[in-house]
């Protein structure tokens, strides 16, 4: 029985892939290192930003100590807050769906973005309200594949009721548009729905249901997923 809804963020309720690819290409730029889009949306879109660097230094046989992997961190942070600014595009459909849920089930965000930023955007957008939960990439010791931030984000809104009322894993829908996403969703017992958003269906086939946008998604459609 669906008892509670987890969003993905990046690629599932705002439309910011693009300028995440942008940004990782400019900052491994500045270190010697390219990034073709077809690598980014291939190898590294699944991960959090330190996943994702750690990786690209790795693919290209270089080391990456701790300080330095937070240095390349805070400066696409810093580059992303100029960014996103004033260009904060929510894909179609995330409005209503949140909107609908929010009244009958608690929601989450658990994503790699950081946290600040998530909430920034979803106060633009009048979301903030309808999530009780917000895990960022600061939250979670290992991202995705890896099923610790959706355990968490469970966690966290387990901790608002009643521990007799506690929401089991199998009760839980993660929306998602990656690989990893997926994944890490099944991995934590919960059923997922991928959205096209980032990948062709193809890749996504380890998901529960498949949608092109969430403008086809509904309370009931949520709803079968946990039958």
């Amino acid at each position: 029985m669906l008892r509670a809804v987890i969003f993905d963020f990046n690629g599932i309720i705002v439309d910011d892939e693009p300028i995440h690819f942008k940004l990782f290409q400019r900052v491994l730029g500045e270190d010697g290192i390219g990034l073709t889009e077809e690598d980014y949306y291939a190898r590294y879109l699944g991960f959090d930003d330190r996943g994702a660097f750690m990786a690209a230094f790795r693919d290209n046989n270089r080391s990456l100590p701790e300080p330095k992997l937070a240095q390349l961190i805070e400066r696409k942070a810093a580059y992303y807050q100029e960014t996103i600014r004033n260009h904060a595009a929510i894909f179609p459909g995330v409005k209503e769906l949140v909107r609908a849920l929010a009244p009958h089930f608690p929601l989450a965000v658990a994503s790699g973005a950081l946290r600040h930023e998530i909430e920034a955007i979803l106060a633009a957008a009048e979301l903030l309200p309808h999530f009780k939960a917000i895990i960022g990439a600061e939250d979670v010791q290992q991202g995705k594949p890896e099923p610790e931030i959706f355990l968490k984000a469970l966690a966290r809104l387990n901790d608002r009721i009643d521990p007799s009322e506690w929401i089991h894993p199998s009760d839980c829908v993660v929306i998602e548009d990656s690989k990893e996403g997926i994944r890490g969703a099944r991995r934590a017992g919960m059923k997922c729905l991928a959205v096209t958003n980032s990948h062709p269906p193809e890749l996504l086939g380890e998901a529960d249901a498949i949608v092109k946008s969430l403008e086809e998604a509904s309370v009931a459609f949520l709803q079968q997923l946990c039958v």
